[in-house]
């Protein structure tokens, strides 16, 4: 199974711009040097990143949560993607993942467990082993 994304860049890297589409047609948009590195009107890298990594750890999570004999009402997440400027140049460094589930039946202390485990098992989460993740999970309703 492979899922396909493909992106344009044309002209220098501050003047120019670039285009991303994703392979199932469900986004096509512009980035650019201030997209990405400022705060113009576009995408960019880590946004869309910080996007797959909320989705994947929201359905990670819920399967994790059903398959252990809760039934979540929903499972909401936010991914911020720190991008920083080191001596290196720019670099990821961190990622601080949110999440609010709606689980009935559980205790905060499970959904925790349940959370953080979840933290280093997505899929996602473990392509991005290499860059520092922080949580913060809660359980607000039961």
């Amino acid at each position: 199974m492979d899922r396909k994304a493909d992106a344009r860049w044309t002209g220098d890297l501050k003047t120019g711009n670039g285009n991303v589409r994703l392979g199932s047609g469900s986004f096509d948009g512009p980035y650019s040097f201030s997209t990405r590195f400022e705060d113009g009107q576009g995408t960019n890298p880590e946004e869309l990143l910080g996007a797959a990594h909320a989705a994947c750890y929201s359905m990670a999570l819920n399967n994790s949560l059903f398959k252990a004999g809760h039934q979540p009402t929903s499972i909401h997440t936010t991914a911020a993607v720190h991008l920083t400027k080191g001596d290196a140049g720019f670099g990821i460094s961190a990622i601080a993942l949110t999440t609010r589930g709606a689980v009935p039946g559980i205790s905060a202390a499970e959904f925790q467990k349940f959370a953080e485990e979840m933290l280093v098992g997505c899929i996602v989460s473990k392509a991005l082993s290499a860059v520092p993740m922080t949580l913060d999970a809660e359980l607000v309703a039961r």
